[in-house]
C-alpha cells in the first residue's frame, strides 16, 4: 500500500518508519526537510506538498499538532483535498477536537474520501517501538479496512465509535495522565518532604492497586530530573483545553482536570513549556521548595 504520511514529529517519524518497516510504501511530507530526507534514507519518497503526496499514496496519514493544523494540511491550497480522488482515506492520527474531526469528515466525504480519527498514547518509546495504542472513530467497513495499517503502529488498535469518538476517547486519556502525573508528583514531594526516599515509595507500591503506566515510565524522569520531552507540555495544555471545551460543551464538570491545567500553565508561565509533561513533578518543587532528586 501506498502510505502518506504527513507530520515527522516526535511521534509521528517513529510510526512512518514503522509503516514501512511493515512493507508498504510510506511518501512522507513536513515542513522540516531533513525529517523527510530520514523516510527516503530508509526507503521511503518525499513530496514537495499534501497534493503531490496524496495523488501517489491510497491512504493519507495526518499525525499533527491540533485542529487548525490538520485543516490546514487538508484543505489549504495545494493541500491534500486537492490531491484525493473517490475511495482513497484520510487517517488523522492527531489529537484534536471531536468537532474538528466531524468537520473534516464531513468535507471529505463530498469528494467520495472515508476518513477515521485515531489518536494515539504510549509517547515516544512506544511510537519507536511500534506499541502505541490507537483509539478509533469510524465507520466499521472503514475500520476493517485500515486495522492492518494501524497495526504496523501499535499493540492495541480499538474502534470506539463513530467519527469523533477516536478524540473524545483520546481527550479522557489525557485527563487521566495528566492527574495521574499530578498525583505521582504530590505523593513522592509528600515522602521527600517527610524523610522517605520517593525511589523507595515507588518500588513498595509499584505493583500494588497504585501502580500504573505512568507511575513507571515517568517515575524515572522524575527522580532524576530528566524532562526531556517525550510528549511536550505545551501539547498536553492543547489537549486539556480541548478537554474542558468539550466538557463545558457537554455539562460535564473536570475539577481536576482544570486543576492539572492550571499547574501546567504555571510551568509554561515558568518557561517549562518545552519540558516533559512529567514536569509536572518541577511545578511541586517550585511550591514546596525541594527537589525530588539528590
Amino acid at each position: 500500500m501506498n502510505v502518506g504520511f504527513i507530520g515527522l514529529g516526535i511521534m509521528g517519524k517513529p510510526m512512518a518508519l514503522n509503516v514501512q518497516k511493515a512493507g508498504h510504501t510510506v511518501i512522507a511530507y513536513d515542513h522540516h526537510q531533513d525529517r523527510i530526507d530520514e523516510i527516503v534514507a530508509a526507503g521511503g519518497k518525499g513530496a514537495k506538498s499534501g497534493k503531490e503526496l496524496a495523488e501517489q499514496a491510497d491512504v493519507v496519514i495526518t499525525m499533527l499538532q491540533n485542529s487548525p493544523n490538520v485543516e490546514d494540511a487538508l484543505f489549504s491550497e495545494n493541500g491534500v483535498a486537492e490531491g484525493l480522488t473517490a475511495g482513497k482515506a484520510v487517517i488523522d492520527m492527531s489529537s484534536i477536537s471531536p468537532l474538528a474531526s466531524r468537520d473534516f469528515a464531513a468535507r471529505l466525504a463530498k469528494l467520495g474520501v472515508d476518513f477515521m480519527d485515531a489518536p494515539v498514547s504510549g509517547g515516544e518509546p512506544k511510537a519507536i517501538d511500534g506499541t502505541i495504542a490507537v483509539m478509533v472513530g469510524a465507520d466499521q467497513k472503514v475500520f476493517d479496512k485500515y486495522e492492518p495499517l494501524l497495526k504496523t503502529m501499535a499493540s492495541t488498535v480499538t474502534l470506539v465509535g463513530g467519527v469523533g469518538a477516536g478524540n473524545i476517547c483520546k481527550l479522557a486519556n489525557q485527563m487521566i495522565v495528566a492527574i495521574n502525573i499530578a498525583g505521582i508528583s504530590e505523593a513522592y514531594s509528600l515522602a521527600k518532604k517527610a524523610g522517605v526516599d520517593p525511589e523507595n515509595v515507588y518500588q513498595a507500591i509499584r505493583s500494588g492497586l497504585a501502580g500504573s503506566v505512568v507511575m513507571d515510565q515517568k517515575s524515572e524522569k522524575i527522580f532524576h530530573g530528566d524532562f526531556t520531552p517525550g510528549f511536550r507540555i505545551e501539547l498536553h495544555i492543547k489537549d486539556l483545553q480541548n478537554a474542558l471545551d468539550t466538557s463545558h460543551g457537554v455539562n460535564v464538570a473536570a475539577p481536576f482536570t482544570s486543576l492539572a491545567m492550571e499547574i501546567m500553565q504555571s510551568l509554561k508561565a515558568h518557561g517549562h513549556e518545552k519540558d516533559d509533561h512529567s514536569g509536572i513533578a518541577e511545578w511541586y518543587e517550585m511550591v514546596n521548595g525541594q527537589k525530588l532528586q539528590d
